[in-house]
């Protein structure tokens, strides 16, 4: 049962974090439609549009983005004020330690850690889907394949090539598919283009060159131009941008596991994407630890000093995360490792701050 006190304080918790939340993403969505409004006016697009595929969908990305510091932000505030009112006094003098005062903030975190987990997990990726497609229609120029010498794993001994491909007409130059088994080269196919037919939802090949390899024998076979279907498609060269936020979590681990396969050299990315997602929700109970410890006393400096110091923290914390992810990006760190070190950091502080902060 909630005791009338829990419910106080996980009340005021919960709508400070909401109001901190809209404030926010409102400021930063009217700096994105300065920014963006040009190009909203080249296309000719309608405000109904703009906000039903864009800012609908850019107001959770944001929210949870910022999650961290709306948290703390909504912590230090609530508590600031209890203490700046002597309430946080009076409830320790009634008998109420402070692990139990902790209690009511925890409750809200874990609330917030599973909607957190709800939209990571599934909403805001499909939220993604309809944005992202937005930005590189109306936004982004357009995208042009830039690859060279492409390899790609299409089968356990199976391996593609392609001198270059166009996107936009899916054509591949320069194709070649080779059978490797163990080191040895036992099959090499080769033609001048491989062309996307989306109709039959096939490969169609240019006249072609088949070597096939026993040992010491070679033999050669000519073969016309054919429909073949290969485990490539024409979206393995498709634009990647922002590819990792529009994938729900299944969506992500297949994908993961398709790169694996194919020996992607651009596995970390997804991989580091997929472990923030789990580490989020613990860094909401960590920060909101950390708020009341610090907020929990009379401060000279009064709420706004301490509302000030939890925006500069929150914010140390978004730059730890920003600069992890990408050194796992470049592969200098285990993108796991990347993914949980800001919280493991801020987990030491909170420690810290319990025992040597006066409560």
């Amino acid at each position: 049962m909630l005791r009338i006190l829990d419910k106080y304080i996980l009340k005021k918790f919960l709508t400070a974090f909401f109001f901190t939340v809209v404030v926010l993403v409102m400021v930063i969505c009217v700096i994105d439609f300065t920014e963006k409004n040009d190009d909203f006016i080249q296309h000719n697009l309608g405000a109904w549009k703009i906000i039903t595929e864009y800012y609908v969908n850019l107001f959770p990305y944001y929210a949870n983005l910022l999650s961290p510091i709306t948290v703390f932000i909504a912590v230090v505030f609530v508590t600031a004020q209890l203490a700046a009112r002597t309430e946080i006094v009076a409830i320790l003098a009634s008998g109420v330690s402070f692990k139990r005062l902790l209690v009511p903030y925890m409750m809200g975190s874990l609330v917030l850690a599973v909607v957190t987990v709800a939209l990571t997990g599934w909403i805001i990726p499909n939220a993604n889907k309809t944005r992202v497609e937005f930005e590189r229609r109306y936004i982004k120029n357009p995208y042009r394949f830039s690859g060279r010498n492409v390899h790609i794993k299409v089968g356990p001994t199976s391996y593609a090539f392609m001198e270059s491909y166009d996107n936009v007409n899916n054509v591949g130059y320069k194709f070649a598919l080779e059978t490797i088994e163990g080191t040895l080269l036992k099959r090499r196919m080769t033609a001048e283009a491989i062309t996307w037919d989306s109709t039959k939802r096939a490969w169609r090949l240019t006249p072609q060159l088949v070597r096939t390899f026993r040992g010491q024998q070679e033999t050669l076979l000519a073969l016309p131009a054919r429909d073949t279907t290969l485990n490539l498609y024409p979206k393995d060269f498709a634009s990647t941008y922002r590819l990792s936020e529009t994938l729900t979590l299944p969506e992500l681990n297949a994908f993961i596991q398709q790169k694996i396969d194919r020996g992607a050299s651009d596995t970390q990315i997804y991989l580091s994407e997929k472990y923030e997602r789990y580490a989020y929700p613990y860094a909401i109970f960590i920060l909101t630890i950390i708020g009341v410890i610090m907020s929990a006393r009379k401060s000279r400096a009064g709420v706004g000093g301490q509302i000030a110091l939890g925006f500069v923290l929150a914010f140390v914390f978004i730059i730890f995360v920003i600069l992890s992810r990408n050194f796992a990006q470049v592969g200098s760190l285990s993108p796991l490792l990347a993914a949980w070190i800001p919280s493991i950091v801020f987990t030491g502080i909170g420690l810290v701050l319990y025992r040597i902060v006066p409560r």
